[in-house]
């Protein structure tokens, strides 16, 4: 029979940026014992989703190779859909991982990350994008307004979430930094341009206070 221990090995403290840094040990009992440590890594994401009200897919990206076939991605999202869109709680665990989730209207949002992973870091990921596309389609969160602009989502996520790592939690810099990159790079997108203009995102410049600058 397997014996699982947390054991705390080492504390420090960042007395620049008043930060906490706890490495923890995992201690296995079989017949012998050995430790296996859970490094710390910034690889906090392991996917996003959004579902309509059926539990059907509308956006999905997963960041590791936790379920590689679109089968089985297709399979744990039917599974995470019928435990959670019942439910007012807003964290699961599900299959071995921890989930953060929040729906609007006929949508469901879901950010996945590990067991052991902080679920306020996730669930800052899971607020950012929700407001962020609050801001983009002007507090009218459903699936007709997300299909309409899917554009603005994809770019979204990206400014949020780049290979797993937390890159921005500040919806006022996803929305601007979504613009600039529709104006620059995608002219054809002009009603996503004038979409994300209404919206109010900041002028060109501004400086937000974006999860990257604290780490």
């Amino acid at each position: 029979m397997q014996r699982h221990l947390s054991i705390p090995l080492q504390s420090q403290w960042d007395q620049g940026k008043g930060f906490g840094l706890l490495v923890v040990a995992r201690a296995f009992r079989t017949e012998g014992m050995f430790i296996s440590l859970q490094e710390p890594s910034l690889y906090t994401v392991k996917a996003i989703l959004i579902l309509d009200n059926d539990g059907d897919r509308l956006f999905a990206k997963y960041y590791d190779d936790t379920y590689p076939s679109v089968k089985e991605q297709k399979a744990f999202e039917k599974n995470i859909f019928n435990k959670t869109h019942r439910t007012d709680s807003e964290i699961a665990l599900l299959e071995g991982l921890t989930v953060v989730y929040k729906s609007s209207i006929d949508l469901y949002f879901y950010v996945i990350g590990s067991s052991y992973e902080n679920e306020l870091m996730l669930m800052a990921v899971l607020n950012c994008l929700f407001d962020s596309l609050s801001q983009m389609l002007r507090k009218n969160v459903e699936k007709r307004a997300l299909l309409e602009n899917m554009e603005g989502l994809f770019l979204a996520v990206d400014e949020i979430v780049d290979g797993g790592v937390i890159l921005e939690s500040d919806p006022q810099q996803v929305v601007h930094r979504v613009a600039l990159r529709v104006s620059e790079t995608m002219p054809c997108c002009l009603p996503l341009l004038l979409t994300l203009q209404r919206s109010g995102a900041p002028a060109q410049g501004s400086h937000g206070s974006g999860l990257v600058e604290y780490l």
